[in-house]
This record gives structure tokens, C-alpha cells and sequence, in this order.
């Protein structure tokens, strides 16, 4: 678990790193990408230098991109991993459009990203991986390195390959170890060419490889060599300075989504004073919450890997029951799995989070590609009339609100709560404020005691029934999917009844609405276009519309949290626009959500290739509406 923090006091510049005497150049922001194979150590690198960046107080967002098989064939176009990164001065809300530098560590890694580059852009590239073997896997007929493939490009063909295993051949270590090192020869080459230093770096190694101290010192040699390449060679004209962002003092660390979620939950434990069970079933993209949560078992938590997602569900159920804040975390087809479970806990009306990390569908589909695609499951997928509130978050750093949220909702309305992230936020990364703990939202946990009266579905007024920890003295009752008397609990076939409670149950999910804050709308409050987002679009919305306002467009844009129910002041804002734009990774989905809830025509701009929103696709759309 990434423990590493920083603490920003003012904004301030770069540090220059090693450089005495290369010209630095400096840069508003830099969108880089590491790509190489699923064995290569991209993520590895990606995140270190994520690292570096943070502590020279940049702004930035990260996309690491996995292959979906979980080793595919050394050398393919499918078994591509990589890692994107943009950092810059101002303030960044999207890991960048296009790459103004690729470092491709094979022909594979080139071929698949190549048509991302910018026209102009810097390519390093690891000259002794395109070998005739590789070239073939990549489909190259000839070496696209020497062929005047890459004449529009800044081209640096460097044999990291072999100048990693001329920098470790005294060490001793095996062949297959050196091999390994090739990716921190890389980030030596990135660190200098950034003017970022290398001392945080080693120190970050040895932390890692602590129980490997020679494999740690050969990364550590890499490093440097890499470093001193890039420093001593002519190659690079100029190195490059980003100066720091001008970001609120307090202290920060860099996290994911995922790991944003887990703290997230910790947080409303701690709030609420209430234990934490997790009961959940590994799936990509969402296993990382189960890790990190698996971390803190010291604040008062619990997490069961389940043989199953059915039984990974009903165990937090169980948990919800003995009172305890019970959770489960699954993505795509684990959602699927779960469902039936879903019912017997909106059935039972307890208090649980269900955390849905969308990937790619349907089936296995891309299980390391980003969608937003379980938006209608999350909000009708189950039998019967069984309503559940849903919610979203819209970056790595929101997944620590919505998962306190999520908690909040399902125990003051004892209700099951589904959340929805996806893998494009519970992978990525951005700087996350460590907020004060007095400024967290209050989570008031009440149990019941008092048998004076007691029935175990009378309801307050928010229509939740009192939450008992079984065993309280005279507060004896029972649970079960079967139907429920109004009052009593006891199972009842009366249709009356059964009609009541399906009403009943759809009148508190409802009545959240009021619960729901007043929408932000960034823009006019009224004019040509609004643009509707939720999730993971929010960055790219954000960006293509400011950039639509610098062209003089009057456009708007909201970003829900809250999807079911629906916020109750989003059909008047939506009224108060000519037209309205739903971006989404979708077929269409909230648009479908916005038709039958306002009777309002909306336009449906939809992707389905894995990939994130680009900010330039949305904004050329705006430009053909405006």
C-alpha cells in the first residue's frame, strides 16, 4: 500500500535534478506514456514516476492500461501494458488526449500506440527489442525504426536493453533479473529528461526490494545509468521543466480510485463507530479494495475473501444483520452473480454497500478496459419491484466521498446501496488532500434497545425500520427473502400487504431525493447547451468545455453523483437549455434514465472502444451543437 505523502506550503518550481549545463525548457504540461509488455515493469514505472511528479507538487492524472489476458505471448499487439501520465503547472483533470513523448519498449508497444502521438512528438525508443522475432509479432515488415516510418516524429533509439546489461554485469544477479531492470533504466532516462532528481527514487527502491537488497541495488544502478545517459549524452538537446501547480497548501498523497474507496470505507467505520466487513470475491478491476481494506483489519475491520460473489454478498448481508457495516466490492459479471442477493437485502431492508468497478461487458468482455456500461443493471437489473439508491464517482479522489456517502445513505434509510466506480478510476491516479477529520460528514449510527413498542418494520420518518443487533434483550425477530408483514415481520401472502410494502419500499428510495444537495452547474444558467455527465466523463466534459467557452460557446455542464433517485432539481436546470448532451461509455444508458424521467429529447454521444472520452471528441461534438 502506497503510504507516501507530500505537504505543499506554497507553490514553488521544479527542482532542476543534476543538470549543470543542457538548456531546460520549460512547459505549461506533458502527457507521457510508458508502453512495453505485460512483463516489462510499465506500471512499475508509471507509478514511480507519478511519485516524482507528486513530490515536485505538480497537478496530474494517470491511466495505466492493462492487457485483458492475464500473460498473453511476449511480443504481441494484445499483450500491450501501459501507462499514461499528464502533469502540468495548471490544474489537470484527464491523463491527456494524446502522448507528447511515447517510450515504446518493442515493436509491439509501438505499433498499438504510434497513431496516438502527437504529430511531432517525442518517441524513445528500445532499439534492441526490435529484432527480427519482434518485428514479426508486430506485423513490421522492416524495421520501422530505420525505414522512415517515424520521420514525423522526434525519434531516440536507444538500446536500453543492452545498456542495462552493460551497467549490471558485475552484479552477479541472473540474466532474467537484469532483464528486469531494463524499466527503471527507463524512468532514469524520463527523470533527467524532467529535471526531477534521483535520492527520493533509490529511496523508494530499497523500501521496495527490501528483502531482495541486491536485486534493489542492480535497480538502483539501472536507475542511475539511465540517468547519466540522458545527461551525458548529446541526444537530448534540451531537458524539460514543469513548474509546480499553483494547488492549495495542505498535505497530499497520490492515489487510486480503488485505494481511495478503502480509505473511503475505514473513514465511515471510524465515523460511525461501527465495525467494517468486507465480504467479497477477487475480480479486476475492483480486487484492489480488498487488498488495501485487508491492511487495516487495525481500525476495526474485517475482510473475508469468499469462495464465490454469491457467497462473498450474503456474508455482508449476514454481517449487516449482526450489526456491523456490511460491504462487498465485484465488477462486471460478479454484479450479475450477486443479484438474487440483492433482493433478499432489499428484502430484509439492511444497511449495505455494494461496490460495482464497471469494466468492459458483457461476460468476461475486456476486464482491463474502461466502461460505463452497468448504469441500467445498478438501477432495474433484479426480479421484482426492488428499488436500490446509486450513486457514482467522477474521479480517483471523489471514490473517498462516495464511499462515506454510500454508508451514510444505506444506514439512515436501512437500505442496500450501490456504488459505481469503474476502471478507469479505480486504477488511475491523481493528488488526493488529506482532509482534517473534523470536516467529514457525520455518520449517526442509532441501534435500537428500547423493546417498548417494538415491531420490526415499523418505520421512521424516512420509512427505515430500526436497525437491532440480534440478541438485544426482547427485541427478538426474524429475517428472510420471503415476504413481510407490515409491522411484524412475519412472513405474510396477503396481496394487500405485499402491495403495500413494494410501495412502501419505492417511497423511501424515492424520498432520498430530498436528501440530495442542490446540483452545481459550471456555466451559464441558461443558454444553448448543457452537457449531463456522470462518473468517469467528468474530466474530459470539464476540459472540452472550458476550452468551448475560450471559442465563445455558451455551454453548461452537471455532473450527478446521485442516479438513483434522481437529483429532484435536474429537470428544471435541464429546462432552462435548448439542447442537452449526454456523454457516455455507453450505448446511451443515463440518457435512457433522463428520456422516461422528464420526457425531454437528449443527445447521445456514445463510446465503446475501452478508451476514456477524449477532451477533443467532446469538444468538437459541442462545436457541432453550438
Amino acid at each position: 500500500m502506497n503510504t507516501e505523502t507530500m505537504t505543499v506550503d506554497a507553490p514553488k518550481a521544479s527542482s532542476r535534478g543534476m543538470q549543470k549545463n543542457r538548456p531546460i525548457e520549460e512547459i505549461k504540461s506533458v502527457v507521457i506514456r510508458f508502453v512495453g509488455d505485460s512483463g516489462d515493469g510499465m506500471q512499475l514505472t508509471g507509478n514511480e514516476f507519478s511519485k516524482a511528479i507528486a513530490r515536485a507538487g505538480h497537478d496530474f492524472a494517470t491511466h495505466p492500461d492493462y492487457p485483458s489476458e492475464i500473460r498473453a505471448p511476449t511480443g504481441t499487439l494484445f499483450g500491450v501494458s501501459g501507462y499514461q501520465i499528464q502533469f502540468s503547472s495548471g490544474q489537470v483533470f484527464t491523463s491527456g488526449d494524446a502522448p507528447d513523448v511515447l517510450v515504446a519498449m518493442n515493436p509491439a508497444a509501438l505499433k498499438t500506440n504510434l497513431s496516438d502521438v502527437k504529430h511531432g512528438g517525442m518517441i524513445i525508443a528500445n532499439s534492441g527489442a526490435f529484432n527480427k522475432v519482434n518485428l514479426t509479432k508486430a506485423g513490421y515488415q522492416s524495421n520501422p525504426l530505420e525505414d522512415g516510418t517515424l520521420t514525423d516524429f522526434r525519434l531516440y533509439s536507444i538500446d536500453i536493453s543492452e545498456f542495462t546489461t552493460q551497467a549490471l554485469k558485475d552484479t552477479g544477479i541472473a540474466k532474467k533479473e537484469i532483464g528486469r531492470c531494463k524499466n527503471y533504466y527507463a524512468l532514469g532516462l524520463m527523470l533527467c529528461l524532467y529535471s526531477r532528481p534521483l535520492e527520493s527514487e533509490e529511496g523508494n527502491i530499497r523500501a521496495k526490494f527490501a528483502k531482495k537488497p541486491e536485486i534493489a541495488e542492480a535497480n538502483v544502478i539501472a536507475l542511475r545509468a539511465g540517468y547519466a545517459y540522458a545527461e551525458s549524452t548529446e541526444m537530448f538537446v534540451s531537458t524539460y521543466q514543469v513548474r509546480a501547480a499553483d494547488i492549495a497548501p495542505g498535505r497530499y498523497r497520490s492515489l487510486t480510485g480503488n485505494h481511495a474507496a478503502a480509505l473511503g470505507f475505514a473513514a465511515a467505520s471510524e465515523l460511525s463507530k461501527v465495525p467494517l466487513f468486507l465480504g467479497s470475491y477477487p475480480i479486476t478491476p475492483a480486487t484492489d479494495i480488498l487488498q488495501e481494506l485487508s491492511a487495516l483489519k487495525h481500525f476495526n475491520i474485517t475482510t473475508f475473501q469468499a469462495e464465490d460473489e454469491i457467497a462473498g454478498i450474503c456474508s455482508a448481508i449476514g454481517a449487516a444483520y449482526g450489526g456491523v457495516l456490511g460491504l462487498t466490492t465485484t465488477s462486471g459479471p460478479g454484479m450479475a452473480l450477486k443479484t438474487e442477493a440483492l433482493g433478499l437485502a432489499v428484502m430484509l431492508e439492511l444497511p449495505l454497500v455494494i461496490v460495482n468497478v464497471q469494466r468492459g461487458g458483457p461476460s468476461t468482455g475486456l476486464p482491463t478496459k474502461v466502461e460505463q456500461s452497468d448504469l441500467l443493471q445498478a438501477v432495474y437489473g433484479r426480479n421484482g419491484e426492488c428499488p436500490i439508491p446509486v450513486i457514482a464517482s467522477r474521479s480517483p479522489a471523489d471514490c473517498f466521498d462516495c464511499a462515506i456517502e454510500a454508508f451514510r445513505l444505506a444506514v439512515k434509510y436501512m437500505t442496500p446501496v450501490i456504488f459505481l466506480s469503474d476502471g478507469g478510476i479505480g486504477n488511475a491516479a491523481e493528488p488526493w488532500r488529506i482532509p482534517d477529520p473534523a470536516s467529514l460528514p457525520r455518520l449517526d449510527v442509532k441501534f435500537r434497545t428500547d423493546p417498548e413498542g417494538f415491531q420490526p418494520y415499523a418505520r421512521d420518518e424516512n420509512l427505515a425500520r430500526a436497525w437491532v443487533r440480534p440478541g438485544t434483550p426482547g427485541m427478538e425477530h426474524r429475517v428472510g427473502g420471503l415476504e413481510k408483514d407490515f409491522l411484524t415481520g412475519n412472513i405474510s401472502h396477503n396481496p394487500i400487504n405485499h402491495e403495500r410494502m413494494v410501495a412502501v419500499r419505492a417511497a423511501k428510495v424515492a424520498g432520498i431525493a430530498k436528501d440530495i444537495p442542490a446540483l452545481t452547474v459550471e456555466g451559464p444558467d441558461s443558454g444553448d447547451l448543457l452537457i449531463v455527465g456522470w462518473g468517469s466523463t467528468y474530466g474530459s466534459i470539464v476540459q472540452a468545455r472550458e476550452q468551448a467557452v475560450l471559442a465563445g460557446k455558451s455551454v453548461a455542464h452537471v455532473h450527478l453523483r446521485h442516479l438513483n433517485p434522481l437529483p429532484d432539481d435536474l429537470g428544471e436546470i435541464m429546462s432552462r437549455y435548448k439542447a442537452v448532451l449526454v456523454p457516455e461509455l455507453n450505448l446511451g444508458q443515463l440518457s435512457k434514465l433522463l428520456r422516461e424521467r422528464y420526457l425531454r429529447d437528449v443527445i447521445v454521444m456514445s463510446k465503446m472502444q475501452g478508451k476514456m472520452f477524449k477532451v477533443s471528441e467532446i469538444h468538437y461534438r459541442i462545436l457541432e451543437l453550438c
